[in-house]
């Protein structure tokens, strides 16, 4: 009986699991898209430590060598840089610092923006008046001007890009979770919650937060594609990371000049570019429909047909 009730809270958990796969599976882009984001996760994680010596030993013999040329070694396959350098090894150490400062962009805005948002929705008082204009002082400068402006002023390290690049999404999280808690607070739910003498961090966490936390996450993956490319423009401006550290983005600024002569060193960390974000929009939409319950029929009706 003991092993049984240790055993029974872990069977939820697998369920859901188990359903959610089913529901990634109906959605073959979403699937494709799923499987891609694994290996670029799996990259940032383990490619630093595998091949950050090999991705910057120059080659000076191997100056722009093309690519698919495998008699100098699979590493080479993608082609060398200017310096000989193997973009492959390349590409798989940038993805490191690119998914590190997206992903810390994006869950500091995302806490922030959320947070702010839900007691700027629920307040009744001074305090819901007050907020949003902080998201209105924030959203009056283009948020790709304001990052350049302060990374000027600034170090160009990894910490000041996530800090710019979140101070600029805050607004994004702001206005969507006040939006959602004014709306979730005047059901019948929350108010029985109110009657019954429920405190308000109760009702905030326990009863809105589930309801708003969907939205939340889908727009988390796309706003993830969005910091992603953000900080590769701030980069080929020559204002992001700085050698010889290397991101998707530095990768292709420093190609630009041998465009003509050497298309491969920009087409594939561009490449990688359009793919990842491509990716986190498939997988945005699958998130979108597989959380809504009034949507989620299509994904469970997927390969079934009606007789």
């Amino acid at each position: 009986m003991a092993e049984q009730r240790i055993l029974s809270p872990a069977k939820p958990e697998a369920g859901r699991l188990r359903t959610a796969l089913k529901l990634l599976w109906a959605d073959k882009p979403a699937t494709v898209a799923a499987v891609f984001l694994l290996v670029i996760v799996l990259c940032a994680v383990f490619g630093p430590m595998l091949l950050e010596q090999v991705s910057s030993r120059q080659n000076l013999r191997g100056r722009n060598a093309p690519p698919f040329d495998l008699a100098k070694g699979w590493l080479l396959i993608l082609g060398g840089d200017q310096l000989g350098r193997p973009l492959l090894a390349r590409i798989v150490v940038a993805a490191s610092n690119t998914m590190a400062i997206a992903a810390g962009a994006v869950l500091a805005s995302m806490l922030i923006g959320s947070a702010l948002g839900l007691c700027a929705g629920y307040s009744r008082g001074r305090a819901g008046d007050l907020i949003p204009r902080l998201a209105d002082v924030i959203m009056s400068f283009p948020s790709l001007l304001l990052a350049v402006i302060v990374l000027y002023m600034l170090e160009p390290s990894v910490g000041n890009i996530i800090l710019v690049l979140a101070i600029t999404r805050i607004p994004v999280y702001l206005r969507t979770t006040r939006a959602e808690v004014l709306e979730v607070r005047e059901r019948m739910f929350v108010q029985a919650a109110q009657v019954m003498g429920a405190s308000t961090p109760r009702i905030i966490f326990r009863h809105i937060m589930p309801m708003i936390l969907p939205t939340i996450l889908t727009i988390a993956t796309l706003d993830f594609a969005f910091v992603m490319l953000a900080e590769s423009s701030l980069s080929f401006l020559g204002i992001g990371i700085q050698p010889p550290e290397v991101t998707w983005g530095l990768m292709v600024a420093q190609g630009r000049p041998y465009l003509t002569t050497a298309w491969w060193l920009s087409f594939w960390p561009g490449l990688v570019i359009i793919l990842t974000t491509l990716s986190l929009n498939l997988l945005s939409n699958w998130m979108r429909i597989a959380l809504d319950p009034t949507q989620r029929w299509r994904l469970e009706m997927g390969g079934r047909k009606n007789v």
